[in-house]
């Protein structure tokens, strides 16, 4: 198939996905925006979605807003919340996050400018609503870099919780200190008159990023919990048995496909938020890598060792009832010893979700391989048991797109889960590990199970869609 007729068919295939519980913004003038760094907020049974917008009517990255009850569906404000200034410190906008205090809405953002005629690149500034749907930016109120931060060029993603009992705000605030990012803590009187830096909050004790980005700082039960986006990298958290630390060494939650994710709760449940990668370039074979795309969020589970996991939502996996004849037998086994054995068990639908049961007993891979049109061009999420990750890969393996870590026992008898709206997917081994992944052109193909350097045993295999008539 030559390159434009692939391109033409993969920019249809695209364009007539229904995206609901993975959110786009309305097509504007033909033009496709997308979602960047969401501010998620919780009040009174609604989560109001505040993001950066990309492209479209969206000037330099300004922040637009979406609501939902369930994250299953959601209804897209049309109006900016807080519109870029082409003139201003905020000639871009960078995210932020909204809180509440005595019926007040503040909404703390980062200001980017590529001017030289302001002294500092990046720098906090606010904008006040009666109504989470309204926002007036305050004129003249600002937090620049601390002196001995001895930058000017990155302070940004302002992360703002209200303290009732000290009559407060702390915000957390990413930036970069002599080459080390590090994640910032403020203390803001209650008038946001008196500013006050408290040092370092966090460091990459690595030193291999240069930004941990849209920081947030929550407790569930009794654990703390600090999460960030490693620039360029994955989504991660840190624990602590205190508020502000020490924290400990960081673990993955989910590959570099998941990024910018923010948490948000309803004093029960919590969920991570977050946008799923996409590709400039349909057509590249391994390019994911754009900014913005989807929103995707993903619930937030506990474990009674205090570590965390991801986990489907479930009203979008309760959307998926209807289920769909499968190309094999539900349970089969797949064994080998170097080569790789397959067996085409699924379709790829418009939307649907997998789900299914596994054993192994070799140090191989195995996992789902999306058919292209060339066995090399396909797609894998691959279960490496010898390195003990979980891998979104090309070209049998030997390109690597995504990974998140796992934590396996041969033997031992798992669950998965696999939902995937559009292009946009995710993978989870329950209660165990996530992977996003991002798959174009597979319309109407098969999806295969395999093995390679493996046994395996697959059990209870289904397949589900969703009514398609619910959704619009």
């Amino acid at each position: 198939m030559k390159r434009e007729e692939l391109k033409n068919i993969l920019e249809q295939q695209e364009k007539a996905f229904h995206y609901t519980s993975s959110f786009l913004p309305a097509v504007d003038d033909g033009v496709q925006p997308y979602v960047g760094d969401p501010m998620p907020y919780y009040e009174d049974g609604t989560y109001y979605i505040y993001y950066l917008k990309e492209s479209g009517d969206s000037f330099n990255h300004s922040i637009y807003l979406t609501k939902t009850k369930d994250f299953s569906h959601f209804e897209e404000k049309e109006n900016a919340i807080v519109t870029a200034d082409g003139h201003g410190q905020d000639e871009w906008v960078g995210t932020g996050s909204l809180v509440k205090a005595d019926g007040q809405y503040l909404l703390f953002y980062t200001g980017h400018t590529f001017s030289k005629r302001f002294a500092f690149s990046e720098k906090v500034l606010l904008a006040r609503g009666d109504s989470p749907e309204k926002m007036e930016k305050v004129p003249g109120w600002e937090i620049t870099p601390a002196p001995e931060l001895m930058q000017k060029l990155d302070f940004r993603d302002p992360q703002a919780y209200y303290d009732e009992k000290e009559e407060c705000f702390w915000l957390t605030i990413s930036a970069s200190c002599q080459g080390i990012a590090r994640v910032l803590k403020y203390r803001i009187s209650k008038d946001l008159t008196n500013i006050r830096y408290e040092g370092f909050l966090f460091t990459d004790r690595e030193g291999t990023v240069y930004n941990l980005e849209c920081t947030d700082l929550f407790q569930m039960g009794k654990q703390w919990y600090l999460t960030f986006s490693a620039q360029d990298g994955c989504l991660y958290y840190a624990a602590s048995k205190e508020r502000f630390g020490p924290f400990s060494e960081p673990i993955a939650l989910d590959g570099k496909l998941f990024y910018a994710a923010k948490h948000v709760d309803n004093g029960k449940d919590f969920y991570m938020v977050g946008w799923g990668r996409r590709s400039c370039t349909l057509t590249s074979l391994t390019q994911i890598s754009a900014w913005g795309g989807n929103l995707l969020v993903q619930t937030l589970k506990q474990r009674a060792n205090g570590s965390l996991y991801l986990a489907p939502v479930d009203a979008v996996a309760q959307q998926y009832q209807h289920a769909q004849p499968l190309l094999a037998e539900p349970s089969l086994k797949l064994s080998a010893e170097q080569t790789y054995q397959e067996q085409a068990v699924f379709t790829v639908h418009d939307s649907f979700r997998l789900s299914g049961r596994f054993t192994y007993a070799g140090k191989g891979s195995f996992g789902l391989a999306f058919a292209f049109d060339k066995p090399k061009e396909d797609k894998r999420i691959e279960i490496d048991a010898s390195t003990q990750m979980l891998r979104f890969t090309f070209n049998q393996g030997t390109v690597t797109m995504a990974e998140a870590p796992l934590a396996l026992t041969a033997g031992w008898e798992y669950s998965f889960t696999y939902i995937q709206e559009g292009s946009l997917g995710v993978f989870y081994i329950d209660d165990v590990a996530a992977l996003t992944v991002r798959v174009y052109g597979i319309l109407g193909k098969p999806i295969r199970l395999f093995a390679c350097g493996n046994e395996v045993s697959f059990t209870c295999l289904q397949e589900f869609t969703r009514d398609e008539s619910m959704t619009h």
